[in-house]
């Protein structure tokens, strides 16, 4: 029987298909969740057809846009948190972004300037004696510039040094800040791309690496790219340029 740790998770873009997953296997560790996202309705959707808890659930709205709310969102939650989970993204093709900046400005602003936004109101709060670990998503494309994805990887990239930063900022009050470095998942802002089947990792297996994250800042899911991730790191640019 799972006990009540009597710890809460704030989850911030929870609509996502690996956020979805890691609600239920939070509530399966005896946590109580804060699940904040645009899409309230597809997350009662989600309670209902997966038989949860839902005195184990919050849902609130939370638009990682709308800076100006933010504020007013972390300061009006039922109980402040332990954890905090940015689970929120955006993806347009690289193509699309070149050439319009609508794409590529929300992508930014979603995946980056939403997440610094949150994220410092959350962390500067030092009466919250709960809080003890923060985990960004972050991205494999963020790692080294390719052609095929560079804007996207972008701001991916911004926000592991971002979070590298905070990781040192809040070291000294022992929180631990988590980057999981993703590769593949089957989700759907991944749907319709080619992408190699051998590489694509499922949902719940992301998830599993997010509720369970240890002191390890870089945290890679899967043993193959672990391997992508460190070639990646030490591969010479003239070769990074021949990527797709």
């Amino acid at each position: 029987m799972n006990q009540n740790t009597g710890k809460n998770v704030l989850i911030l873009g929870a609509n996502s298909d690996v956020a979805k997953q890691c609600i239920k296997q939070y509530i399966g560790k005896g946590f109580s969740v804060i699940a904040a996202s645009r899409d309230t309705g597809s997350l009662e959707k989600f309670m209902t057809e997966n038989g949860l808890d839902s005195s184990k659930v919050s849902i609130l709205y939370f638009d990682a846009v709308d800076f100006d709310s933010h504020q007013s969102f972390y300061h009006n939650l039922p109980v402040k948190p332990h954890i905090v989970v940015y689970a929120a993204g955006f993806l347009v093709d690289n193509e699309k972004a070149l050439k319009d900046f609508n794409g590529a400005s929300r992508m930014m602003k979603v995946n980056y300037m939403g997440a610094v936004s949150i994220l410092n109101i959350i962390a500067m709060d030092q009466s919250n004696k709960n809080l003890e670990r923060i985990i960004g998503l972050s991205s494999l494309s963020g790692v080294r510039g390719r052609k095929s994805n560079f804007v996207y990887g972008s701001t991916k990239a911004a926000f592991t040094q971002y979070l590298a930063g905070l990781r040192q900022e809040l070291a000294s009050r022992k929180i631990i800040v988590n980057a999981l470095v993703i590769g593949y998942i089957r989700t759907k802002i991944n749907e319709g791309l080619q992408l190699n089947e051998s590489l694509i990792m499922e949902p719940d297996y992301v998830a599993k690496h997010i509720v369970n994250a240890g002191n390890s800042f870089t945290i890679v899911p899967n043993f193959k790219w672990k391997i992508i991730y460190l070639i990646l790191k030490i591969l010479p640019e003239s070769l990074v340029a021949k990527l797709p």
